[in-house]
């Protein structure tokens, strides 16, 4: 839980309740609403999410800070915004 603190967390988006592509949709649109530095934080479920859309942000130009195993099957993608 430490981890979260490494970073000030401006907005957080939940996508456990969603399946791809809406994964991406919801976490493009998030970050569409944030500033350029801010920083974002993706709660996903374990799986397809975790396989897509940390390289659909990465590909969309975005800074990745780290993806945390919660070992809960959920994982929470901190992003930093860049206006690529």
């Amino acid at each position: 839980m430490a981890d979260h603190f490494e970073y000030k967390i401006d907005e957080t988006v939940d996508i456990t309740d969603v399946v791809c592509p809406v994964t991406f949709v919801k976490t493009k649109v998030a970050l569409e609403e944030l500033d350029e530095g801010q920083i974002l934080a993706v709660h996903m479920n374990d799986g397809e999410p975790v396989q897509n859309v940390p390289r659909s942000v990465k590909d969309e130009g975005h800074k990745i800070l780290k993806l945390i195993d919660n070992e809960d099957g959920t994982y929470d993608l901190i992003v930093r915004k860049t206006d690529a």
